[in-house]
């Protein structure tokens, strides 16, 4: 087995990824990646720089990858490290860079230690995972993180002397319903009246809801909904990293795993969302609007997208992170892993302490929201 380190994706063939990474996680598909590396969305100026790790058989055939950066801030992670940065600085101890196998700006679980199906897993998510310690000491990075990892890769990377952290979503979960009113039905009274009147003052305001994929946009569209996602963090001081060309690259190369959703009031795009399609689940990942409108977010980034489940079968909704809000509106508290190495023994010990407190109270927090459930019912995720 030959392991290699590449910092840029195109060096690798996008078949060769896909055979190794697959499709159904739209995140992990070459081409999404790709795109963030071609249109600058990654990269030195937002401090996300691709060290992706690679393993080949004797004949140079992909049989392993990890998408990792090396990362220069904590920002786009969605597992929150800022106050371990903050005490290796006060201890005179860079945190900075570091190194993340995380999906840039998206916190949405999944396989991060990829591995060829028909080659013998193990030797290679070893390999990988050592690889990356390797490139930590050789980089004198202060750690190495896993985000929003599966159960497969939680065990491996577990066993391997990662430690475990605790976090919680809130997720929908596909019961076999034949339509949003069959949903609606395992509700209890009080909150299955609470979503039929916001979807009622959505009706009422004229607003018109349209679902298009990706390969249905244009330039024009993408203009529109582009200004929906720049608002959304211009009204909050964030940083748009994704450009429009980024999304209409996506559109032709994966178009069918782009769903939008665009909400017209008197001939006029007010409001849209993006959401992304794998082979189960449907993701909900960036919202915008020109107007407000009583209770549109609520439509366009929840209810349509439940409705997008049901009739296409899918499993799943992840509509994103935190939002307690989303629980009456039927997503439950789903728990969400990553895994941690830090180099300094001092302060690993001290993070292996405070993620041990920390899952003790995280679990807590989650029961008593699942208490919460609007659910006659509790359904459990």
């Amino acid at each position: 087995m030959e392991l290699q380190i590449t910092n840029a994706i195109d060096q690798v063939g996008a078949d060769a990824w896909n055979r190794v990474a697959g499709t159904g996680h739209p995140f992990l598909r070459h081409e999404f990646l790709a795109a963030l590396e071609r249109h600058g969305c990654v990269g030195e100026q937002y401090g996300w720089r691709p060290r992706h790790l690679l393993a080949r058989d004797e004949q140079g055939q992909l049989i392993g990858a990890v998408p990792l950066y090396l990362k220069d801030n904590s920002y786009g992670e969605f597992v929150f490290d800022w106050a371990w940065a903050d005490a290796f600085h006060r201890h005179g101890i860079p945190y900075y860079p570091k190194a993340v196998s995380s999906i840039p700006y998206t916190p949405a679980t999944g396989p991060r230690v990829l591995v060829r199906p028909g080659v013998e897993r193990a030797p290679v998510a070893v390999a990988l995972v050592e690889l990356g310690k390797a490139l930590m000491e050789q980089e004198g990075l202060s750690s190495l993180h896993w985000l929003f990892t599966d159960a497969v890769d939680n065990r491996l990377l577990q066993e391997q002397g990662f430690m475990p952290r605790l976090g919680c979503q809130f997720h929908w979960h596909n019961q076999g319903y034949r339509d949003f009113e069959d949903f609606l039905s395992r509700l209890t009274s009080r909150k299955r009246k609470q979503l039929r009147r916001e979807r009622r003052h959505v009706r009422d305001a004229g607003i018109e809801l349209r679902v298009l994929h990706g390969h249905e946009m244009d330039h024009e569209l993408w203009s529109i909904m582009h200004g929906f996602y720049r608002s959304t963090f211009e009204k909050k001081s964030g940083i748009p990293t994704l450009s429009q060309g980024f999304f209409e690259e996506l559109s032709h190369t994966m178009g069918d795993q782009l769903v939008l959703v665009f909400a017209w009031h008197q001939g006029e795009p007010v409001a849209g969302a993006i959401n992304f399609r794998g082979d189960d689940t449907l993701y909900g990942r960036h919202w915008g609007c020109r107007e407000d409108f009583h209770s549109l977010h609520f439509e366009a980034c929840y209810y349509q997208g439940i409705e997008y489940c049901i009739a296409h079968g899918l499993r799943c909704f992840e509509p994103g992170a935190q939002g307690e809000h989303k629980i009456s509106r039927g997503f439950l508290p789903t728990a969400t892993w990553s895994t941690h190495w830090i180099r300094d023994e001092g302060f690993r010990t001290a993070i292996g302490d405070f993620l041990r407190r920390e899952q003790y109270g995280m679990r807590d927090y989650m029961e008593s929201l699942a208490e919460q459930s609007p659910y006659r019912q509790v359904e459990v995720a």
